[in-house]
């Protein structure tokens, strides 16, 4: 376990390299994210997490995501008819973005700007369904703690809904379609991954970018850090689909690894 002074050390070097590529995302689709949002009809979610949102019954709910990127994910939950809607996100140029396309869909939806290990003891016991969609869990240092936080977050009989990529990719390279597989890690890697070559996962401009500090995860470490944080596991599932924007040579290769999951705690 990680002592929370190296957790913040850790978490705060990567808040800063988030937001330093939010205006090249910005430049990349802010705009047609705008126009988007301002049809009422529009919704920026992929068939499975609708189902399961649905599933979770989100109309009416008070709901919270961790981690909210530009807001696009959280937006889409106040169309579906969730009640109060929160984002927390640790890049004030993102939250700034979600709050523009926010105003564009009309929606009164809350954006604040923290570290996931600094979310105020008056956010406790606030939300029916918290919320963790990709990209959150291999940028925390330790699972236990950030389970605990978001335990915290949630109402007794409140559900905690993951939706992330499969473990089983950090053990492959990423690479276009039509690219080999190529192993380069194994599945119960503990060392810390840095790289500095960017986090534009869209068009992967080329910048001077700071270091980026990644960290594996069993499937069964993030299962257990729920189950010992009070958690009850509901509902999981493996599934075959690529929602991380970088595998691509692992889509093509139709070789049948897992490539997502889904996963309900419920407290």
């Amino acid at each position: 376990m990680y002592d929370i002074e190296k957790i913040q050390t850790v978490t705060k070097a990567n808040i800063e390299a988030w937001d330093e590529v939010a205006p090249i995302h910005a430049k990349q689709n802010h705009a047609r994210l705008l126009e988007s949002f301002r049809n009422p009809g529009f919704l920026c979610l992929d068939q499975v997490e609708t189902k399961r949102l649905e599933t979770l019954g989100i109309k009416g709910k008070d709901v919270a995501q961790i981690c909210c990127n530009n807001g696009r994910e959280l937006i889409s939950y106040k169309r579906m008819g969730a009640a109060r809607c929160v984002g927390f996100d640790g890049s004030q140029k993102f939250i700034d973005q979600a709050r523009e396309l926010a105003n564009a869909a009309s929606l009164n939806v809350e954006f604040i700007c923290t570290n996931v290990y600094d979310i105020r003891e008056t956010d406790s016991g606030q939300f029916d369904i918290l919320i963790v969609t990709i990209g959150v869990l291999n940028w925390m240092p330790d699972l236990m703690q950030f389970f605990a936080i978001l335990q915290k977050l949630i109402i007794p009989g409140g559900a905690l809904f993951i939706y992330e990529s499969h473990p089983i990719l950090d053990m492959i390279a990423a690479g276009d379609a039509g690219e080999p597989i190529v192993w380069e890690l194994p599945y119960f890697n503990k060392t810390p991954y840095t790289e500095s070559d960017g986090l534009d996962y869209y068009g992967g401009e080329p910048y001077d970018a700071k270091p980026v500090t990644s960290f594996s995860h069993t499937l069964s470490s993030i299962i257990t850090a729920g189950l010992r944080n009070k958690l009850a596991v509901e509902h999981f599932e493996e599934l075959p689909y690529h929602i991380a924007n970088t595998w691509w040579n692992v889509e093509a290769s139709d070789i049948g690894l897992p490539m997502s999951y889904t996963l309900v705690f419920r407290k």
